[in-house]
């Protein structure tokens, strides 16, 4: 690999792995209330709906440009953990009951299976869209 390549992988690392731990904090991060229904007693959040909605689009638009500058062989790594850490570090710290091991169990899987499906996609889009750019077929075209 050419040094110009290796550092620009190592940049995009650390480019993806700030932006994906500004995504949790910016949707995630800052809420810890927990609602209780006074009639039921039951606890929820301490997310609501729009949250995870807004998290999930916005880490596949992150994943996207990551697949379209990166190979998804850098992004789905460095954007799982990076996201996972975040999102166990805070949930260890505010769960005595240890259920936060299964949350951060199902969050490494999703955001694994989710980011390596968009950026490959979004990869494989633009290995095709230049090839048939540079086709000869299409060259005649011009």
């Amino acid at each position: 690999m050419h040094t110009s390549t290796r550092t620009r992988a190592l940049l995009g690392g650390v480019v993806l792995a700030v932006a994906t731990v500004a995504l949790w904090w910016a949707w995630l991060g800052w809420d810890t209330q927990y609602t209780v229904d006074p009639e039921t007693s039951s606890t929820s959040g301490p997310y609501e709906g729009w949250q995870v909605v807004g998290c999930v689009l916005s880490l596949m638009a992150l994943a996207a440009v990551g697949g379209w500058l990166f190979s998804p062989w850098l992004v789905v790594p460095v954007m799982t953990v990076s996201f996972t850490a975040a999102w166990a570090w805070r949930a260890a710290t505010s769960d005595d009951s240890g259920l936060w091991v299964i949350g951060a169990v199902g969050m490494l899987v999703g955001l694994a299976s989710g980011s390596t499906a968009v950026s490959a996609g979004v990869r494989l889009f633009r290995r095709r869209r230049e090839a048939s750019l540079t086709s000869p077929r299409d060259a005649s075209r011009r």
